[in-house]
């Protein structure tokens, strides 16, 4: 059984090369077109869900393999194992005022995708790990949708460390001048998160003003929905899949954002 079938029947895996990095992506649907950029461990079961949800909402659903291995369940094993990958992988930088390499590789799938689905427009959401990969791959101009969910890189040590985004000071300043034209962002992340602190989305509000829309569902000891304190995967492995609970109203409005940003 290939890597592509056990994804599911809906996506086809194929490689993707740009400036001498290769990776596997799984594509699926129809519609505009949609990076879903997982979490450590890697493409899980709950990131294939959330994907799958897209497709049916009838998008083109991207999934990069940047690490771990598809398919393969959010267990503690696999969540080491990702973890050493990306800290000696030369494509994540860690540091708080310098763009992953890593980015440079997204942006020409965004462009690739934006030109395969009738140039409308590329939404990317990024999770955990790569959370902020959804914000720097909006310097490619097609995209014009970024969902960045709990993103904890870089690193949140210090009081730097807690409010950055993991940009060049001029990537930062093109991003700037994006959300004045156009670009849209949502953010979304647990209160109790430390992993990905409020300093974060303060540098956010600040940085693009009313073009980020931010969702902070409150995870604090004996909340009303009954969340772990150490709740931290919004759209995957914390999810609640009821109508009203909070993780679920936060899903539900990451697809009216998609659609209001794609298919205007």
């Amino acid at each position: 059984m290939s890597l592509g079938s056990q994804i599911g029947p809906e996506f086809r895996a194929f490689d993707f090369a740009h400036d001498g990095r290769t990776y596997e992506v799984f594509r699926g649907g129809l519609g505009p077109a949609v990076l879903v950029l997982h979490e450590i461990p890697g493409l899980h079961p709950g990131v294939i869900d959330f994907a799958r949800r897209l497709v049916d909402a009838g998008y083109t659903v991207y999934l990069p393999s940047l690490f771990g291995r598809p398919a393969t369940p959010a267990n503690g094993r696999e969540i080491l194992r990702s973890i050493v990958q990306v800290c000696v992988a030369r494509e994540f930088t860690k540091l708080a005022d310098r763009t992953s390499p890593i980015v440079g590789w997204l942006r020409a799938l965004a462009a690739s995708a934006d030109r395969e689905c009738g140039s409308r427009g590329v939404g990317v959401v990024g999770m955990c790990f790569t959370g902020g990969f959804a914000l720097a791959t909006a310097l490619e101009p097609s995209v014009v949708a970024s969902v960045v969910s709990q993103p904890v890189m870089p690193a949140p040590i210090g009081k730097r460390g807690r409010a950055a985004l993991g940009l060049d000071p001029e990537d930062l300043s093109t991003i700037r001048g994006r959300a004045n034209n156009g670009l849209h962002v949502l953010g979304l992340r647990f209160t109790n998160d430390r992993g990905c602190p409020p300093e974060r989305f303060e540098t956010l509000r600040a940085t693009l003003g009313t073009s980020f829309e931010g969702i902070e569902i409150d995870s604090s000891p004996g909340n009303a929905a009954g969340l772990a304190p150490s709740a931290h995967a919004v759209l995957t492995v914390s999810l609640v899949d009821e109508p009203g609970h909070p993780t679920r109203v936060a899903l539900d409005r990451v697809l009216a954002f998609l659609a209001e940003q794609l298919r205007h």
